[in-house]
């Protein structure tokens, strides 16, 4: 299984970054702009609110299995989590949550 999160970790930074990386060359790092795009019409913003409602979901299933296990270097997959989204916040907090549950066997 960690081979499989470790390449989600992979194809959830790249593909995202493939989309967000024209954005800020074409238009810097405009933050107003980008939320205006992120809720131009109903399907975008549809997947705008089903991503921030799934990154609230995922900092309650880190805040819930860290109470349950010492998962080291938990924090990283809220910043990943920030900094490109879900898509690579939840497999890296899998992949981490995984090398504990192999170290407990």
């Amino acid at each position: 299984m960690k081979k499989l999160y470790a390449f989600l970790c992979v194809l959830g930074l790249v593909l995202p970054y493939y989309f967000f990386v024209p954005f800020v060359l074409s238009n810097g790092l405009n933050i107003r702009l980008l939320i205006s795009e992120l809720f131009a019409n109903q399907a975008s913003a549809f997947f705008a609110a089903d991503v921030i409602v799934s990154s609230v979901v995922l900092w309650v299933f880190i805040y819930q299995e860290t109470q349950k296990r010492r998962i080291r270097l938990w924090w990283l997959c809220i910043v990943a989590n920030f900094a490109v989204g879900v898509s690579l916040g939840l497999p890296l907090f899998l992949w981490l949550r995984q090398i504990e549950i192999e170290k407990e066997k």
